[in-house]
């Protein structure tokens, strides 16, 4: 059984972790708007260049438009999860007690989430440095371009990848610790993690 003190001192932790990820989530606000923005010019710069006969846009900002739309899906995944917007099936899960919830929601994060991000770092990191040039040798090479005339590099979005599942892992743990707190009873917990995921009040 864990102390108090103990519990404290893991708490803190995920209140750290947590602030990232709500950072990381306003960070995602502004990175809608730039990728409006982008789109917008994108669709008005190919009508307007072909009424005026001018090139205005180019390969390079249609795929920082994708670039963007792939940022708010990797930056955000510990988000929804912090916040439980992720789809669910609750028609048992929402009628059950808050210790009993948190109790599956602390198997499923513990033998589910957390080796599928150890698993998806494992897999994505050789693949990520071979996309920054990293040759079998050990040397390095030129980094992985985009196919398209005037693309952008490849590498740096493939990275993300990575950087997703370490967000993703260490939101994951401190679910797992809130989790934890409150099957071992700690109810303050329990309301805390009530309001971020707007569920049912507890009684």
């Amino acid at each position: 059984m864990l102390k108090p003190s103990q519990i404290r001192a893991l708490f803190k932790i995920s209140q750290a972790i947590d602030s990232v990820t709500e950072k990381l989530g306003r960070l995602c606000d502004w990175i809608v708007i730039l990728l409006v923005a982008v789109g917008f010019y994108n669709v008005a710069a190919r009508y307007i260049g072909r009424f005026i006969g001018m090139k205005l846009s180019s390969n390079a900002l249609i795929e920082l438009q994708w670039y963007l739309f792939s940022l708010l899906f990797f930056l955000g995944f510990a988000y929804i999860l912090k916040h439980g917007a992720n789809v669910r099936v609750d028609f048992l899960y929402a009628n059950w007690s808050e210790r009993r919830r948190a109790l599956i929601d602390l198997i499923g994060t513990v033998l589910f989430l957390i080796p599928f991000c150890i698993i998806g770092i494992w897999v994505t990191f050789n693949p990520v440095m071979q996309s920054w040039g990293r040759l079998p040798d050990g040397s390095w090479g030129q980094w992985e371009m985009s196919s398209d005339a005037d693309g952008l590099p490849r590498a740096p979005i493939k990275t993300m990848i990575i950087v997703a599942f370490v967000l993703l892992l260490l939101q994951a743990i401190s679910q797992t610790i809130k989790y934890l707190a409150v099957v071992l009873g700690y109810r303050d917990v329990a309301r805390s993690l009530a309001s971020e995921t707007e569920q049912i009040p507890f009684e």
